[in-house]
C-alpha cells in the first residue's frame, strides 16, 4: 500500500514559497518594492499594507518613491518605515515620501547573510516539523493496522526522501540570495 503525501509535500511547498518572500524582503542594495511589504499604515481604522494606500515606483536603481493617495497618510507612512527593520531614514516633501538606498557596506552585509540564513534555518525547522506530523499520521495508521510494518517503513522512507528534497531547495534558495547579497 502506499501513503499518499500530497498533503504534506504542498505544505513543504507552501513554506518554500514563505522563505521566498522572506528573501525578497531582505534589502540587497537594489530599490525592490518588495522590502516594503511587511509595512503597514493604520487607514480608517484598520492595519492596510502600504502598497494598499500609495503607489510605489523606482524612478532609479536606488530610490523608491512611495505617492499616498490621501496625502494625511504621509506622518503615518514616514513613521512605520522609521520603525521597521529597514535602517533608511524616509524623505518627506509634503506630497512624496523617497527612500535612498544607499550602497552596502561589508558589515551590513554579513548582517543580512546572518538574516537570510536565519530565515533558511526556520524554514528547514518547519519542513521537519511538517515530515513529524507525516510520520506521526504513518504511525498511527499502522496503530489501526491499516498499513504493514514494511509499508510503515517505506512510508517513512518516503516522507524522508520529500523532506531532503525540499531541504536541497532551500539551500538552493540561501546559495543564491548570498551570492546576490555578496555580489552587489
Amino acid at each position: 500500500m502506499k501513503v499518499d503525501f500530497t498533503e504534506y509535500a504542498r505544505k513543504m511547498d507552501k513554506t518554500l514559497d514563505v522563505l521566498n518572500d522572506n528573501f525578497g524582503a531582505v534589502r540587497a542594495g537594489r530599490a525592490n518594492a518588495k522590502v516594503l511589504d511587511r509595512i503597514t499604515v493604520e487607514y480608517y481604522g484598520s492595519e492596510t499594507p502600504l502598497n494598499g494606500v500609495a503607489t510605489i515606483s523606482s524612478p532609479d536603481a536606488r530610490t523608491l518613491v512611495i505617492q499616498p493617495w490621501d496625502t494625511k497618510l504621509l506622518r503615518d507612512i514616514e513613521k512605520a518605515i522609521l520603525m521597521s527593520d529597514l535602517g533608511i531614514n524616509p524623505q518627506n516633501d509634503g506630497r512624496v515620501i523617497r527612500l535612498n538606498f544607499p550602497q552596502l557596506t561589508e558589515e551590513r552585509r554579513r548582517d543580512l547573510t546572518k538574516q537570510v540564513k536565519k530565515y533558511a534555518e526556520e524554514a528547514k525547522v518547519a519542513m521537519r516539523n511538517i515530515r513529524r506530523d507525516g510520520m506521526d499520521y504513518v504511525k498511527n495508521l499502522k496503530k489501526k493496522s491499516e498499513i504493514t510494518e514494511d509499508d510503515q517503513k517505506v512510508a517513512e522512507k518516503d516522507l524522508q526522501d520529500l523532506l531532503d528534497k525540499f531541504v536541497k531547495k532551500v539551500d538552493d534558495a540561501l546559495a543564491a540570495k548570498e551570492k546576490e547579497l555578496m555580489a552587489i
